[in-house]
């Protein structure tokens, strides 16, 4: 499944959860490092409006389906993918880099979060060992000089996964970076997965994933921010569905 903004290209790479965490295995054993980005309906809207975050997906080693709509749009267009999300992938990212003895940085969200996080992953996954916490200052610039010397101390961690929480578009732009200034880190951009695992957000109910509702009960939660969201999410969606029809051939 691919999705077409002007001359950029950005494609579906890993159709469900087995093989991304396969491939994440083999980079972090080879310490060759990786950037992985999960796409949803919020980041095609951005995708469509931001150059810098096209070209920072571009560089995206690995991108699954995060999202209902996603892995809608991949059966319409006969090429379907799984549902990965980015928070159901953070505990076994994390299993994978503790039974290769590569050690985890957390990067993004907050000094408390992070801490937060970090007790709770320690607590679930036997043996991880967590290098650094780094939570940059508020209106941080992923690709300006801050983000370069951390990306110089990320480096110096060696071959590691790094979980990325700072949201779209500059955990991507920050990872794309990163593949540069830490080419042996792998950068998985996951979002909330971080606060929920710290308790500083709230993940949607299972019945609510279960039944693809979870944006009812994100909008519910916070409707001044989200509902906007949707609603341009819901805009592009017919040209998506269109385009989707057309790779169907």
């Amino acid at each position: 499944m691919k999705f077409v903004f002007g001359s950029t290209e950005i494609a579906i790479t890993h159709p469900d959860a087995p093989s991304v965490l396969a491939e994440v295995e083999s980079r972090l054993r080879d310490g060759t490092g990786f950037a992985l980005a999960t796409i949803n309906l919020d980041h095609l809207v951005k995708l469509g409006a931001n150059t810098a975050f096209r070209a920072a997906y571009a560089q995206q080693d690995m991108v699954v389906a995060d999202g209902n709509p996603i892995v809608w749009l991949s059966r319409l267009a006969r090429r379907p993918v799984g549902l990965v999300p980015g928070s159901d992938l953070v505990q076994p990212l994390v299993r994978v880099a503790a039974s290769l003895g590569r050690p985890l940085v957390l990067f993004g969200s907050s000094d408390a979060a992070l801490a937060g996080a970090a007790a709770a992953l320690r607590e679930q996954v036997q043996g991880i060992v967590i290098a650094k916490t780094i939570a940059p200052a508020f209106g941080f610039d992923p690709t300006g000089d801050a983000a370069k010397t951390m990306l110089t101390q990320i480096a110096e961690v060696g071959p590691c996964l790094c979980l990325i929480a700072l949201g779209a578009p500059k955990q991507e732009q920050f990872a794309a970076l990163g593949r540069t200034l830490a080419p042996q880190a792998g950068f998985a951009c996951v979002g909330a997965g971080v606060d929920f695992l710290s308790g500083y957000q709230q993940r949607a109910p299972d019945w609510s994933r279960r039944f693809a509702l979870e944006w009812l009960w994100r909008a519910l939660q916070s409707p001044k921010r989200m509902v906007p969201r949707y609603i341009d999410c819901a805009a592009i969606l017919p040209v998506h569905a269109w385009r989707a029809w057309r790779l169907r051939g």
